[in-house]
């Protein structure tokens, strides 16, 4: 199974009208369209998850098919990096360095 990124999709996109596109490329396992947590509109972009033998195909035929006048950027989907969403940073708890007492 591999997972492919669609980015730059028409906010008015659904999954239905993903699946239909990868579709004609292969056999589509899901599609997953995200939005934002606190306003519930789509994000943008989205994940699709085919057979590995049918993602290369797809990933070809589809990176920069035009999507309601917006070019779809296809490609495979990158692990998130460890860590959680927001990354590292540091330590908390107030203290500055800079700071002398």
């Amino acid at each position: 199974m591999a997972k492919i990124y669609v980015g730059n999709l028409p906010f008015s996109a659904t999954e239905d009208a993903v699946r239909t596109l990868f579709s004609a490329h292969g056999a589509v396992q899901s599609v997953a369209l995200p939005t934002d947590r606190e306003t519930g509109r789509p994000r943008g972009f989205g994940f699709v998850e085919m057979s590995s033998a049918d993602a290369p195909k797809a990933i070809a035929a589809l990176n920069g098919h035009s999507m309601e006048g917006r070019q779809l950027r296809v490609n495979e989907a990158q692990e998130k990096p460890a860590g959680g969403p927001r990354g590292g940073g540091g330590g908390g708890g107030g203290f500055r360095s800079g700071n002398r007492w």
